[in-house]
């Protein structure tokens, strides 16, 4: 490696984003939080859980809690079909699905391409939008799903 190599910003550097549909608007998150993708399964319910948390499934013994992100963001339409996944997740040193209308495809995304989500009234969290992208004709809303699933409002952190 050359010297002017070493001096390289790495935050410059292109991320690949996991992109998925919910309604009619398109998603991304950041693919390292990705551990696999999977046909959803009805989960057993909890008692008492918040609306979007549909319940638990055995992962190969890894108790996973499967949060509905359709109902979460208020999606108008939650139908569980064919094309209904469920993304895992390894955010805050846990293990969570998350339910999403379908997956699209994995995209590398330069920062530089990335603009600032808009401001918005108090009434709408924004705090875990990352950005917005253009993919040529496509928009995509950039998640900090991390921070999406520590929010006490999940309903997954005490």
């Amino acid at each position: 490696m050359g010297a002017k190599e070493a001096f390289i910003d790495q935050s410059a550097r292109p991320r690949e984003y996991l992109t998925f549909r919910m309604g009619s608007e398109e998603y991304g998150i950041d693919i390292l939080r990705v551990q696999e993708i999977r046909s959803y399964e009805a989960p057993t319910r909890i008692a008492n859980a918040p609306a979007h948390i549909k319940g638990v499934v055995n992962l190969r013994g890894v108790i996973v809690p499967i949060v509905d992100l359709r109902v979460r963001f208020a999606t108008a339409k939650c139908d569980y079909n064919d094309f209904t996944v469920v993304v895992v997740l390894h955010v805050a040193g846990r293990v969570v699905g998350a339910v999403v209308d379908a997956v699209s495809d994995v995209l590398e995304i330069a920062p530089n391409s990335i603009r600032p989500a808009p401001e918005m009234s108090a009434a709408v969290d924004a705090s875990c939008i990352v950005g917005l992208a253009n993919v040529g004709e496509r928009m995509l809303i950039l998640l900090d799903i991390e921070k999406l699933m520590a929010d006490p409002a999940m309903g997954l952190t005490d």
